[in-house]
C-alpha cells in the first residue's frame, strides 16, 4: 500500500513508523526540512519538504498512485485543503485528516465531509479522542492505563500491585484454577522497568504493573481480585476547559448515574463558553495552581481530578496538590512522553498522551476489517492488536495450545459471533474469530505473518 502522510510531527512520525514496518511504501511531506530529516533519518521512509497542499508537493510525494493521504499537520486548514487536492487533482481513494477546531467538528457541518463537498473519508478529532480516553481512566480508576477493544466488549487495564494485593506470590496458572469464571488474562507485567509477556508459572509480586485483558462485564471482579477498589465515581474536579475538558464535563453531565463535576478554568472567556455551553456544572474562573481555587472546587473531597490544561507542568503540580489536598485519584494530560517518568514519584495515578491516543485512532481506521486496533504500550515496548483471523492464516482451524507464536505474544480475549470468551489451550481459533493479543514490538512482524496481514487484504 502507498502512503503520504502530511505533517512529520509526533503523530505523523509514529503513523510513519508503524505503516512502514509493515513494508507499505510510505512518502513523509512537512514544511520542515529537519523533520523531514528525522523521518527518513530513523525510518524506512521517503521523505518531501514543502507544503503539503500544494498540488506540486503531492505529485512528487506520488500523489498520483497513492492509495491513502493522512493529513495531520498542524493546520485544519492545510489538512483540509491536502484532501481536496488529493481527491480533485489526483484521485486518492481513501483521505483521512487531523481536525481539531471545534466548530469543523459540530453536526451541524457533518454533511461537510462527503465527496460532493469536501472529500474526507475520516475526521480524527484529537480533543475528543483525549476525552474519549479520560473517561476511560474515570470508568476504571484504579487502572494506570486502559483502552477498549471489541467495540467495547473487551478491556484492557494497567494496574499496579501493591503490597495489600490478595494474588502475591501466586503462580499466575493458579490464578486461572482460583478464579475459573473469571473471563481476564494477564498478558504482560513490566517489573523493574522491563516489560515482558509472563509464562503460565510466573508470580506476580508488589510493584509490579500488570497489563489485564477482561470481558466487560468482568472488568470490577478483576480489579478486585488484584486488591484494586471498584468505588464508583461521584465527585471529578476537572481542571481545564477547554476542548477537552468541555467534552468530559458535557458527557458526565449526560450520563445517568449523575457523576457530580467542577470545572477549574484560568483563562476567563473560555470560563464563560464552558459555563454557557454546561447545565449543572459549576465552572469557576481561577488558577488551578492555586490552593484556594482547589480548595473551593472542593477538591479533598473529590474522588478524582482531571487535569486537561495544555500545560504539562501545571497539570502535573496541580495533580500533585489535589493528591497532597485528600484527593484519592489524579488523572494528567501529558504532552511530553518524557514527563511520564514523573507519575511515581510524583504520585500521580494516570496519565493520557493525546499522540497516543490519535495515532490508535487514526490506525483503527487505516486497517481495513482484517486488523482493527493497534494500542502501542510504553514507549513503543508492546503492542496489543485486534484483528479478525482469515481463512488464509495458519492459526485458522487451530487449538490456542498449537498456535505457534512467538514467547513474547499472548491472547487475551476471542470474539466468536457476538459472545466474547477467555482464551484456553482447548480453544479452537476459526476463521472470522476476531482476537486481542498482547505482542512485544520485536515479535509482531511473525504475529502479522501468522495473521496473514498483507496487502491483499486492505
Amino acid at each position: 500500500m502507498k502512503v503520504i502522510i502530511c505533517g512529520a510531527g509526533q503523530v505523523g512520525w509514529q503513523i510513519a513508523r508503524h505503516l512502514s514496518g509493515e513494508k507499505n511504501d510510505v512518502t513523509v511531506v512537512d514544511n520542515n526540512p529537519e523533520l523531514v530529516h528525522r523521518a527518513t533519518d530513523t525510518l524506512d521512509v521517503q521523505g518531501i519538504a514543502g507544503h503539503a497542499s500544494y498540488p506540486d508537493i503531492l505529485e512528487r510525494a506520488g500523489a498520483p498512485d497513492a492509495d491513502m493521504i493522512i493529513a495531520a499537520t498542524h493546520s485544519d486548514e492545510v489538512n483540509m485543503v491536502t484532501c481536496q487536492v488529493a481527491h480533485s487533482v489526483f484521485s486518492v481513494p481513501r483521505k483521512i485528516a487531523r481536525l481539531r477546531a471545534q466548530s469543523y467538528l459540530d453536526a451541524i457541518v457533518a454533511d461537510l465531509y462527503r465527496r460532493e463537498h469536501l472529500p474526507i473519508d475520516v475526521v480524527i478529532s484529537p480533543e475528543r479522542e483525549v476525552a474519549d480516553a479520560a473517561l476511560r481512566r474515570l470508568s476504571a480508576p484504579s487502572a494506570f492505563d486502559t483502552e477498549s477493544f471489541l467495540d467495547g466488549r473487551a478491556q484492557l487495564m494497567g494496574v499496579a500491585l501493591d503490597d495489600d494485593c490478595p494474588v502475591l506470590n501466586t503462580p499466575l496458572r493458579q490464578l486461572t484454577d482460583l478464579f475459573s469464571t473469571l473471563r481476564a488474562i494477564v498478558v504482560g507485567v513490566r517489573r523493574k522497568g522491563t516489560l515482558f509477556a509472563p509464562e503460565p508459572g510466573d508470580q506476580l509480586f508488589a510493584g509490579d504493573q500488570v497489563y489485564v485483558v477482561s470481558v466487560a462485564e468482568d472488568v470490577e471482579r478483576t480489579l478486585e481480585i488484584f486488591g484494586k477498589s471498584t468505588k464508583r465515581q461521584e465527585r471529578v474536579v476537572i481542571l481545564g476547559g477547554g476542548n477537552v475538558g468541555l467534552a468530559v464535563a458535557q458527557a458526565l453531565e449526560s450520563r445517568t448515574d449523575r457523576i457530580r463535576a467542577k470545572v477549574v478554568e484560568l483563562n476567563r472567556d473560555v470560563a464563560e463558553v464552558a459555563a454557557d455551553a454546561l447545565e449543572r456544572t459549576v465552572v469557576l474562573h481561577g488558577d488551578g495552581m492555586s490552593n484556594d481555587i482547589l480548595k473551593e472546587a472542593g477538591v479533598n473531597r473529590a474522588d478524582a481530578i482531571l487535569a486537561v490544561t495544555d500545560d504539562d507542568k501545571v497539570n502535573l503540580l496541580a495533580s500533585v496538590r489535589a493528591k497532597a489536598a485528600g484527593c484519592p485519584m489524579s488523572i494528567c494530560l501529558i504532552n511530553d512522553p518524557s514527563l511520564a517518568s514523573l507519575m511515581g514519584p510524583l504520585d500521580v495515578d494516570a496519565y493520557i498522551n493525546p499522540r497516543t491516543t490519535t495515532v490508535s485512532s487514526i490506525l483503527r481506521h487505516i486497517r481495513h476489517g482484517r486488523v482493527r486496533g493497534v494500542y502501542s504500550i510504553g514507549d513503543a515496548e508492546a503492542e496489543v492488536i485486534e484483528a479478525q483471523v482469515l481463512s488464509t492464516s495458519p492459526i485458522a482451524g487451530q487449538k490456542v495450545r498449537d498456535i505457534p507464536f512467538p514467547e513474547g505474544v499472548l491472547i487475551g480475549a476471542v470474539q466468536k459471533g457476538d459472545k466474547v470468551v477467555k482464551p484456553t489451550g482447548s480453544l479452537r481459533i476459526d476463521e472470522g474469530d476476531v482476537i486481542v493479543l498482547f505482542a512485544m514490538s520485536p515479535d509482531v512482524p511473525e504475529v502479522e505473518r501468522l495473521l496473514q496481514v498483507t496487502i491483499d487484504f486492505f
